[in-house]
């Protein structure tokens, strides 16, 4: 704490110090999303060069559900506001 400066101690709290969660999910897709697709491609060329079908096939189809979820506009949201329904929260 001695290296930092007496400015940024000192600051007072202002109303723009709250957590803003507004662009939480386009973020989340930017770091995740590129690297699903790595992961997804290099694991189904394993298994097509293992020849395992049955399990490629698998991986396809959860790969395609998983991706579903970084891909689909406010799927996120949706599903986050569904579950807190179902769960008593309010959301007003």
């Amino acid at each position: 704490m001695a290296s930092i400066p007496d400015q940024i101690l000192a600051a007072p709290a202002n109303n723009n110090d709250q957590l803003r969660t507004d662009q939480l999910a386009d973020w989340l897709r930017q770091i995740f999303g590129p690297l699903f697709l790595v992961i997804v491609s290099i694991v189904a060329i394993f298994f097509l060069f293992t020849r395992e079908i049955t399990r490629f096939v698998q991986f396809i189809v959860l790969a395609v559900a998983i991706g579903v979820v970084f891909y689909v506009p406010n799927i996120i949201e949706t599903t986050a506001k569904a579950i807190a329904k179902a769960l008593g929260v309010n959301l007003t």
